[in-house]
C-alpha cells in the first residue's frame, strides 16, 4: 500500500503553524499596552475606538512591503529588523496626514514555515509597533509551497489611523514662502536595493561583510539598518505647529513623493547641499556611475521625510524635532512654479 497523501507531504505542516502562533502569542500581547483586544487566535481582530473622543473622525490606511531588502536579510540570515522596516513604511505613509496609528497587520508568505525564522520577523513588527505606539492586531502566514525558493519569504504590512477631519493634512494649504524641513534617514530604509544591490555586489565586488572607506559598521549592517518610525516625533510636531504637508520618501525619491503634496501652480526648491553627504549614497553612485538625478529619483539619499511650515516656525520646529533625538535640516522653500511646471526641483 502507499503511503497516504497528507497536507504535511505536500508541503504544508499544520502542526509548526500552531507552535509558531504559540511563540509570538507574548511578543504580540506586548504591543496591546493597556487596550482591551479581542482574543488572538480570532478570525478577526476588534480594537476598542472611543467614537466619543472624536468630533468628525476619519480612517486612514496604508499598505506596503519592504521589497528586495528581504534578499539582504536572506544574505545575512539576519530577520530581527526587516519587521521594523515593515511596520515603518505604512505607518510613516499614514501619519503624512496627520494621522495616529491605531492597529497593524501582518502577511507572511513563505515556501514551507520556519518557526524560528518566522519568530524572528515577527519580533522586529512587534518592536516595530511599539516604536510606533500602535497594537500588533493579528495577520496571516501562508505556507505555500513551490511558491517561494526554500528558506524565502515575503512580507506585506497593514496600517490603519485616525485623525479629525479639521485636522487632515493634505497640503491644501501650501503657499509660497513656505520652508521644507527635511528630517534624516538612517540610510536606504527599504527603497532602492535592487538598484543597490546590483550595484554593490555584481558591479562593485562587495560583500556583506565588506567595510569601505568611510564606514563605521559592515556593508550589510548598513544595508540592514532599520527604516525611522517617524510617528512621535511627526505627531508632535503638527500638534504644536502649523505643517501643511507632509511628504514620506520612499521609492521615487524626493522628487516622487514631494510632488504629491505641493498643489498646482507651486514648485519645491530642494537645496541638495543643506543635509551631509551619506557614505552609502556616495559608495552607491560612485560604484555604480550613477548620475545624480536617477539617486534622487530611487532613493531617500538622506531624507526620509519633509515638512512644509511656515518660514517663521522653522527654526523652532527644527530644535523640537532635535529634541526628539532626530535630525533636521531647512533643505528648501516653495515657490510659484516655473515655465517648466515641475513640482520639485532639486539644485
Amino acid at each position: 500500500m502507499s503511503e497516504e497523501i497528507t497536507y504535511k507531504s505536500a508541503g504544508v505542516d499544520v502542526e509548526e503553524g500552531e507552535r509558531f502562533v504559540k511563540l509570538i502569542k507574548p511578543l504580540i500581547e506586548s504591543t496591546y499596552g493597556t487596550r482591551e483586544i479581542s482574543p488572538l487566535g480570532s478570525f478577526a481582530g476588534a480594537f476598542p475606538l472611543n467614537a466619543g473622543a472624536f468630533r468628525q473622525p476619519l480612517l486612514v490606511s496604508a499598505t506596503d512591503g519592504v521589497g528586495t531588502k528581504l534578499k539582504t536579510a536572506f544574505s545575512a540570515q539576519k530577520f530581527d529588523t526587516i519587521g521594523i522596516d515593515l511596520v515603518a513604511m505604512s505607518v510613516n505613509d499614514v501619519i503624512t496626514c496627520g494621522a495616529t496609528p491605531l492597529f497593524f497587520l501582518d502577511y507572511l508568505a513563505t515556501s514551507n514555515l520556519d518557526s524560528g525564522q518566522a519568530v524572528e520577523v515577527v519580533r522586529g513588527v512587534c518592536e516595530g509597533c511599539i516604536q510606533a505606539g500602535c497594537v500588533l492586531m493579528g495577520g496571516e502566514t501562508a505556507e505555500m509551497p513551490g511558491f517561494y525558493s526554500q528558506g524565502e519569504f515575503d512580507l506585506a504590512g497593514f496600517c490603519v489611523g485616525v485623525v479629525e477631519k479639521d485636522l487632515y493634512i493634505d497640503g491644501a494649504q501650501v503657499r509660497t514662502g513656505d520652508v521644507l524641513i527635511g528630517l534624516a534617514s538612517s540610510g536606504l530604509h527599504s527603497n532602492g536595493y535592487s538598484l543597490a544591490r546590483k550595484v554593490l555586489f555584481d558591479i562593485g565586488g562587495y560583500s556583506m561583510d565588506s567595510k569601505p572607506p568611510g564606514f563605521s559598521k559592515t556593508l550589510g549592517e548598513e544595508l540592514l539598518e532599520p527604516t525611522v518610525i517617524y510617528s512621535g516625533v511627526v505627531l508632535d510636531l503638527c500638534r504644536k505647529f502649523d505643517v501643511k504637508a507632509l511628504a514620506h520618501i520612499t521609492g521615487g525619491g524626493i522628487p516622487g513623493n514631494l510632488s504629491r503634496v505641493i498643489p498646482e501652480g507651486l514648485s519645491a526648491e530642494v537645496k541638495s547641499r543643506s543635509w551631509p553627504d551619506s557614505p552609502v549614497f556616495d559608495l552607491i553612485m560612485k560604484t555604480g556611475e550613477i548620475s545624480r538625478d536617477e539617486m534622487y529619483s530611487t532613493f531617500n539619499c538622506g531624507v526620509g521625510m519633509i515638512a512644509v511650515l511656515p518660514r517663521e516656525q522653522a527654526e523652532e520646529a527644527i530644535s523640537f524635532i532635535e529634541d526628539f533625538s532626530e535630525v533636521a535640516y531647512l533643505i528648501g522653500e516653495i515657490r510659484e512654479s516655473d515655465a517648466s511646471g515641475s513640482r520639485v526641483s532639486i539644485f
